[in-house]
């Protein structure tokens, strides 16, 4: 593993690598100071209110402190909000669609997210997509499925459409789109489309008139213009022929039927040939009932406490961006339990969605066992709100750490696993008895699988020199059976034996193993090459959103703040994210050489 204590010079053209090395130690964080930034709004502030410490501590080593007092307070019924609503509409050109978005819009507060806007406005934004896009238009060529889906996930994926919902304009628009989105679990709640006989979208396409002056659409006989000064200037869009217009609903109707078979449960076909304001009084009806229905689902008995760890629900998605100055040690309360909650809210959702093997990858300075600064505390905390949040929705948890592995003179564990299982026991697990009811501490193996036992929480599993913990955890999670196995920071990569030579042995099945448990939380930060200072940006993925590449930016007035650069729907190579920071298009064949193949292992 490439390792160094000390900065190298860097190039002129700095290169990327992962967060593998010792942090360099800054002063202590000033909350004064803290801020959180986003694209949408890179400015604004996080601040918590949460009560979440009580007096209560113990030392964990001589800078850490954990004091914890969640107050459970027995069963209750959860009212949560329900989720946003997520709806798809399709209709012919000229059904009526534009004016039934802008209706659906006021009335449900939802975010419009339409492929011809994103497409223009990386056009005139002079974006390396947005000139690859204009090379195809250009071209005359449709753009390629791939870029379109990327840039319709980048859009879902901003805190407007997380909180508020999404209405998505005409997309998808073939099946390939359709099974893309399908593959990264981005579903409406329901698809709409608006039916209209052929001869009445025709006449409605070539009676249109633009103009050129406001950008208004007028039509010769439904809707005509004001004064003869209007009527004047009005032109035909050149698309609007009787001959193009035939063509285009061909390409529709094809298109439409190839995405059918996708959204069959959920669609609902509308008459789209009478008045905008009765087709919206059945859209209207058909999306209230809908978002009563996702109310419904949303009550639910729990186990209630009055700690911050039960509010992911209420505060599910409302992501502020990724918090600044992540190498301060120690780090602030505030960005802990940013962290926490974004970790805490996207296992949820995994869970929620059947997920049964997952993993967090969680690698700031605090949770990096790497570095120097490393914490065992904020892993436990982790840890504990994670648990405790499943608590409250009523499941039995059971906490599990490995034990000493080996026999006679080669027994042991991990150093950072040491004493672990003592301080979760002694944590502060609340005065209501969750610790030995909703929640156990128990080891890896098959053995502390339990009927009562509805999932499994291990901490920071790995193999240690001489010694293979996969053995045990595939034991243990083929006890568990369907019930969700969540491994937090995993080190499953296979270790030398005792005596320096790897171990070969079923090797290929140890490492298959390993990489079926899929990532539900993964966040890393990004340095240049040979240093630990400054941060360069991060890479962050909650599931069930793609891989989000974000680069940290210097302001004139001394802060900083993280920017959306790329999306990926796998975890990036280093030489895709080294492309990326330096604008270069993606080249799926180019391999990794030089500095970069070495690092490609680090990674």
């Amino acid at each position: 593993m490439l390792a160094t204590s000390t900065p190298t010079t860097t190039a002129s053209l700095p290169s990327l690598h992962p967060l593998t090395y010792d942090a360099i130690p800054a002063p202590s964080l000033n909350p004064s100071f803290l801020s959180f930034s986003s694209s949408s709004s890179s400015s604004s502030s996080y601040s918590s209110s949460y009560s979440y410490l009580s007096p209560l501590s113990f030392g964990l080593h001589s800078k850490t402190h954990v004091r914890i007092n969640p107050k459970l307070k027995g069963l209750r019924v959860s009212c949560s909000k329900s989720e946003p609503l997520k709806v798809m509409i399709s209709g012919a050109p000229a059904s009526g669609k534009g004016t039934q978005c802008e209706l659906i819009v006021q009335k449900f507060g939802l975010v419009h997210i339409s492929t011809g806007d994103l497409l223009r406005d990386e056009v005139s934004s002079g974006t390396e997509i947005g000139n690859k896009v204009k090379e195809f238009m250009n071209a005359g060529k449709l753009v390629p499925d791939e870029i379109v889906t990327a840039m319709v996930t980048a859009r879902l994926s901003l805190q407007d459409a997380k909180e508020k919902g999404w209405l998505l304009d005409g997309y998808p628009r073939s099946f390939e789109q359709a099974q893309a989105l399908e593959e990264l679990s981005v579903r409406p709640d329901i698809y709409i489309v608006l039916d209209v006989p052929d001869e009445i979208l025709i006449d409605r396409c070539v009676g249109r008139r633009l103009d050129p002056e406001t950008g208004k659409i007028y039509h010769v006989k439904n809707f005509p213009p004001d004064s003869d000064e209007i009527k004047a200037r009005l032109v035909t869009r050149a698309d609007d022929t009787e001959e193009k217009v035939k063509s285009r609903l061909e390409v529709y109707k094809k298109n439409a039927a190839a995405i059918s078979s996708t959204y069959t449960s959920i669609t609902n076909k509308i008459d789209g040939n009478r008045s905008k304001e009765i087709i919206f009084e059945d859209i209207d009806s058909l999306l209230s009932q809908v978002q009563k229905d996702k109310t419904a689902k949303s009550v639910k008995p729990v186990l209630q406490t009055e700690s911050r760890l039960n509010l992911a629900s209420s505060s599910r998605d409302k992501w502020r961006g990724i918090p600044t100055r992540l190498n301060n040690i120690p780090h602030s309360r505030e960005i802990r339990n940013y962290f926490y909650d974004d970790v805490l809210q996207a296992t949820q959702r995994a869970v929620n969605d059947g997920r049964t093997r997952l993993k967090v990858e969680i690698n700031i300075p605090e949770l990096n066992p790497e570095m120097d600064v490393y914490r065992i505390g904020t892993l436990m905390e982790l840890v504990r709100v994670i648990a405790l949040s499943f608590a409250d929705d009523g499941k039995r948890v059971k906490v599990c750490v490995q034990g000493s592995m080996g026999e006679g003179a080669l027994a042991g564990m991990p150093l950072q696993l040491a004493g672990t299982r003592k301080i979760l026991e002694f944590m502060d697990w609340g005065d209501y008895g969750a610790m030995g009811t909703f929640i156990k501490i128990g080891s890896i193996g098959a053995k502390e699988v339990d009927e009562q036992d509805d999932m499994f929480i291990l901490v920071a599993p790995q193999n240690a020199v001489g010694n293979c913990i996969i053995d045990d955890l595939k034991a243990m999670t083929d006890a568990a059976g369907n019930r969700p196995v969540i491994l937090i920071n995993p080190r499953l990569k296979d270790l030398p034996g005792s005596s320096g030579i790897m171990q070969t042995m079923g090797r290929d099945k140890r490492l298959e193993y390993a990489a079926s448990f899929e990532s539900c939380y993964f966040f890393r930060l990004l340095y240049y090459a040979g240093t630990q200072y400054p941060i360069m940006g991060a890479i962050r993925m909650t599931y069930p959103s793609v891989y989000e590449l974000h680069k940290r930016v210097d302001e004139p007035s001394g802060k900083e703040k993280y920017i959306p650069l790329s999306t990926f729907t796998a975890r990036p190579t280093i030489d895709e994210i080294n492309d990326a920071f330096l604008g270069k298009p993606r080249n799926k064949d180019k391999k990794a050489s030089g500095i970069w193949g070495f690092l490609s292992g680090v990674f």
